[in-house]
């Protein structure tokens, strides 16, 4: 079992220098915190080794900026491949219809949503719904029926039909 207490006062004393560092690496305060977050999981993970060194804050630093150009390099590539290749062609946009029912969808509920999304899109049966989302089948069956109800309403939609297993 990992050292908790050294660590935990290991981060409390290191976090704002490190966090320091990496921004002025990357320029980006969202990249730098992902950069330092990822590099501490790894810390911790091999806590008992690196709370050996001389300086695991040192070692912290070079990890935590090997990350942060390693997604540098990532994004840099995609970048060029983007600039080669362009966008790709074949993909159309979105109908209107597409774009009225997702901005219909994020109007209701986050269980009927999940729900609807669930059923409709991924294909899954109420039962699997039920499992997915920890929720009684009945539960499941009343957001659907719910979620068709105000998706119809919003929609102007005169007759969704009930799903064959629901």
């Amino acid at each position: 079992m990992p050292d908790v207490d050294g660590f935990d006062e290991f981060y409390r004393g290191s976090r704002q220098r490190v966090l320091g560092f990496v921004y002025a690496l990357t320029g980006n305060l969202a990249e730098a915190q992902d950069a330092v977050q990822e590099a501490y999981i790894r810390a911790w993970q091999r806590w008992p080794t690196v709370r050996g060194y001389d300086d695991p804050e040192a070692w912290l630093r070079v990890v935590a900026s090997r990350i942060a150009v390693s997604r540098w390099r990532s994004l840099r590539s995609r970048a060029r491949a983007y600039l080669r290749h362009g966008a790709d062609d074949h993909i159309p946009a979105p109908s209107t219809d597409t774009v009225e029912v997702v901005a219909a969808l994020r109007r209701l509920p986050e269980e009927q949503r999940v729900a609807l999304a669930l059923y409709y899109l991924v294909g899954m049966p109420v039962a699997e719904v039920a499992r997915e989302t920890a929720a009684p089948v009945g539960t499941v069956k009343a957001r659907l029926s719910r979620g068709r109800a105000a998706l119809a309403e919003l929609l102007a939609v005169v007759d969704l039909e009930e799903p064959a297993d629901a």
